[in-house]
């Protein structure tokens, strides 16, 4: 009678999610360029060879927390815009989440991970570009549907544009991210987004 043969190696050990998480934080203090290997393993308590069989090499591993953090990005946005409240209330949630956390209480001023990041190795990786196109894309497509149904249901203006409005309220969004990364004040940041709301929603013929 022969042996059963024993399985081979380990069992997988490390939470991909957490993982994630750790090297996201690291990717969006240094950025792409600036986050060394050692400094992504010893966050993630993986070695190399882990992480390269978990993620592959470390372009795929940006690629991967921007892909998270885009897809948890597009679930803040739709509960911020959700139909159930006022657009220009929505407006305000969305731009108060966003700050939260661009101003992390535990991380500090560190703004918007594809913004601060991926804008910079765009020029040089084209998967990052993508990845940074799509995700902007994403997001104003959410912006837009919200404007489209306040218009179909009267909110707005009957003339307003919503690519134009979804457009202007990425802007921002935009904006925001960056004045955050550079330290600016909360206070100041908040009077942005309010002055943003009141714009957008003049500009949309809102009641």
């Amino acid at each position: 009678m022969s042996e059963v043969p024993r399985r081979r190696g380990r069992p997988r050990a490390y939470d991909p999610d957490a993982a994630l998480e750790r090297a996201r934080d690291v990717f969006w203090e240094g950025g792409f360029t600036g986050s060394s290997l050692d400094a992504l393993s010893a966050a993630t308590a993986m070695n190399r060879p882990s992480l390269y069989g978990a993620f592959g090499d470390k372009e795929a591993l940006y690629l991967r927390t921007l892909e998270r953090y885009r897809d948890e990005s597009l679930v803040a946005i739709r509960q911020a815009l959700d139909p159930g409240r006022s657009l220009r209330e929505g407006l305000g949630i969305l731009y108060a989440t966003a700050l939260s956390t661009y101003l992390d209480e535990r991380a500090g001023a560190r703004g918007c991970l594809l913004i601060g990041t991926a804008a910079v190795e765009a020029v040089l990786h084209p998967a990052v570009r993508a990845m940074l196109h799509g995700s902007l894309a994403a997001f104003e497509q959410e912006l837009e549907e919200r404007f489209r149904l306040a218009r179909d249901r009267g909110e707005i203006g009957a003339g307003a544009d919503p690519v134009t409005l979804a457009r202007l309220a990425a802007a921002v969004l935009h904006s925001l991210a960056v004045r955050a990364r550079s330290g600016e004040a909360r206070a100041i940041l908040e009077a942005i987004a309010d002055s943003g709301v009141a714009m957008i929603c003049a500009a949309a013929g809102a009641a």
